[in-house]
């Protein structure tokens, strides 16, 4: 859970980008770095076995705004960290003289499992305090120990469970549907229904398969991210926190992950304060929540590639009518 802070902090954008990648010293792929998924992939990663992935980042601060605050011994530091291990690293990144902050954080495969987290943080000075948290980077960036390719995974489980007469008795009134996601638990969850449709958790689990066979999985994996995606948002922003002058408080784990992911697109051009306070307003009051619903339609839909997805299946449809492999 974010904290409200009783001191002036930074209203500007903080950001930051991977720049480069070593382990022991030898460059990393670049196919194993993906910006627009903001993740590094070291599985596999050219060596079987490697002991240290050095990670070389480049920051941006609101200068103009650092310039004019009340903040005195500004630093940029840069933070790892791993929840599965409860690890925690910092460095410090040092200002270039053309505004940038750069600098290099390590990377221990002994100290991690699964997956690490890293953010940026501008620590300062605040009316003669020093250490005061003043802001902190938007979006993170994941380094991935378990993936070769670098792409942003989201903490959910898939569960296939046969809705009729499986374990699960509260699954059985949905026995017809093919899938349902479950948003309850620390965990998100998607229960793909065994029965419901006949072949259909075959296609989804197997790799490649004729034209059609992929089509009809790609497409059926957009609409199953599209529903998470929507479940997850309004399971995320039902139940808000407030502090004490009524401003709702972000919440922790998946669910900020979710919101801040799905803002942008939602109430576009909106700093994420402002646009959780006007969610959680249309929400709790009623007003301009049902016009809402089609910006949550179209963020869940954007986030799942639904349109591409469906784009391919027509074309794929099209060929085939044409006779055109």
């Amino acid at each position: 859970m974010k904290s409200v802070f009783p001191y002036p902090t930074l209203f500007g954008d903080i950001a930051f980008d991977i720049a480069a990648v070593t382990v022991d010293g030898t460059p990393l792929p670049y196919a194993q770095v993906s910006t627009s998924e903001r993740t590094v992939a070291l599985h596999r990663s050219g060596r079987e076995h490697w002991t240290r992935a050095t990670l070389h980042l480049k920051a941006r601060l609101p200068e103009s705004e650092l310039a004019e605050a009340p903040f005195t011994d500004v630093t940029c530091l840069v933070v790892l960290t791993e929840k599965a291990t409860n690890t925690r690293v910092t460095a410090r990144l040092a200002r270039t003289p053309g505004g940038d902050w750069h600098g290099t954080i390590d990377l221990g495969k002994d100290h991690h499992l699964r997956r690490a987290t890293l953010t940026v943080h501008a620590i300062a000075t605040v009316e003669g305090v020093a250490g005061r948290l003043v802001g902190s980077a938007e979006q993170d960036w994941y380094v991935d120990l378990r993936e070769s390719t670098p792409i942003r995974r989201r903490e959910i489980d898939i569960v296939e469970v046969d809705f009729r007469d499986g374990p699960h008795e509260w699954l059985r009134p949905f026995h017809e549907a093919p899938w349902i996601v479950e948003t309850s638990a620390d965990t998100p969850t998607v229960y793909l229904n065994t029965t419901a449709v006949e072949g259909l958790m075959e296609v989804l689990s197997a790799k490649g398969g004729s034209t059609a066979e992929r089509v009809l999985r790609d497409m059926t994996a957009g609409l199953i991210a599209q529903d998470a995606w929507t479940a997850m948002f309004h399971t995320a922003i039902s139940d808000l926190e407030v502090d004490e002058d009524g401003t709702p408080v972000m919440p922790s784990g998946w669910r900020e992950a979710v919101i801040r992911t799905m803002l942008p697109d939602v109430l576009p051009g909106r700093q994420p304060t402002d646009a959780l306070y006007d969610i959680n307003e249309r929400r709790t009051r009623g007003f301009g929540w049902s016009q809402l619903q089609s910006a949550i339609q179209y963020a869940a839909g954007r986030r799942s590639r639904v349109t591409r997805k469906l784009t391919n299946a027509v074309r794929t449809v099209d060929r085939t009518d044409k006779g055109v492999n």
